[in-house]
């Protein structure tokens, strides 16, 4: 017979496996392409009991969102720690890596994606998330040894994302936009964020107005 009843303790688990196998699987299949079925059978629970913890696929996601932060900025840092990689390389794998996730364990959202997750969560909860997402940002740039103040933060923020939408937007939510090109210009979007994020060094040279 099913179980009636749960301890908090082991609500706390159930809901603790759900994040972190939310996570492994969008991270590996792609946000899109993983179901909250295939999340709640992977961790052995019935598709009501999945709803208890997260009213919506959304609510999972933001959760699957803040786990993966410090993994991110640990990832930036140990690029910056490999004594193969110069200052460049590593900031421009960074970020090929976060614009090619599924190929690298980072989850990453499509336009349709940002769309549907803002539309879900409350006004609270959005502001919750705009700090959670300056805080990780200014932490990938101190790991970049740039200073992390908020207009770096935020410019940083949308320069990046927009690397990134594009990467994942060709051709389906951008037609317009030549697909066969779709690799060399997400590489040159990537040089042109690497050189400016070198300007914003402390002793860098300054550029020409």
């Amino acid at each position: 017979m099913p179980r009636v009843s749960y301890s908090q303790e082991q609500r706390e688990k159930i809901r603790s496996a759900l994040v972190s196998t939310g996570l492994a699987l969008m991270s590996q299949n792609g946000i899109q392409h993983t179901t909250v079925r295939q999340v709640y059978e992977a961790v052995g629970i019935s598709r009501t009991f999945f709803y208890s913890f997260f009213p919506t696929k959304e609510d999972l996601i933001v959760e699957i969102l803040y786990l993966q932060q410090p993994k991110i900025v640990a990832y930036a840092q140990s690029l910056m720690q490999d004594p193969a990689l110069g200052w460049h390389d590593a900031v421009r794998r960074f970020l090929l890596s976060c614009c090619y996730g599924e190929k690298h364990g980072i989850a990453v959202l499509s336009i349709e994606e940002q769309q549907a997750l803002f539309r879900r969560l409350s006004k609270q909860s959005r502001i919750l998330f705009r700090e959670k997402q300056r805080i990780l940002f200014g932490k990938i740039l101190e790991a970049f040894q740039i200073p992390a103040d908020k207009r770096n933060i935020d410019l940083f923020i949308n320069l990046s994302l927009s690397v990134m939408v594009v990467c994942r937007a060709i051709p389906q939510s951008l037609p317009l936009f030549v697909p066969e090109a779709a690799e060399q210009t997400v590489a040159v979007q990537i040089e042109l964020l690497t050189n400016w994020l070198e300007t914003l060094r402390p002793g860098a040279a300054p550029q020409p107005h």
